[in-house]
């Protein structure tokens, strides 16, 4: 049997980490080191889901770590881990968080601006 006979077989894909549908949807939130509590930075979280979210940062964050991010609609800061950062086209770095454990309700804390 040749390649192009043959059939995907779906155990064979690849899996892109991706398990649910992202939402473009704008969310200002806090973002914090959990090593310098007091150094906080006005945030955007964009393209969310309710297991995580990109935020658009003005600074490197190395995959591991664990900000807190609290959405400016909120006093409940949200434990996440650092999952990438790659650098914007404006000078700003885009770090992808994921929530383990818990899910997060954004539509709650929207700011009604489409990404």
């Amino acid at each position: 049997m040749n390649g192009a006979t043959q059939r995907p077989n779906p155990r064979r894909m690849l899996f892109d980490g991706r398990i649910e549908k992202r939402v473009p949807m704008a969310v200002q939130v806090y973002l914090v080191r959990t090593k310098e509590p007091h150094a906080s930075e006005r945030a955007l979280a964009e393209n969310v889901s309710p297991h995580g979210a990109r935020v658009r940062t003005k600074q490197v964050w190395q995959p591991g770590e664990e900000p807190l991010i609290t959405p400016l609609a909120s006093d409940f800061p949200q434990p996440a881990r650092v999952v990438y950062c790659q650098p914007g086209a404006d000078g700003s770095f885009c770090v992808g968080v994921e929530f383990e454990g818990r899910s997060v309700k954004w539509g709650d804390w929207s700011t009604g601006k489409p990404r």
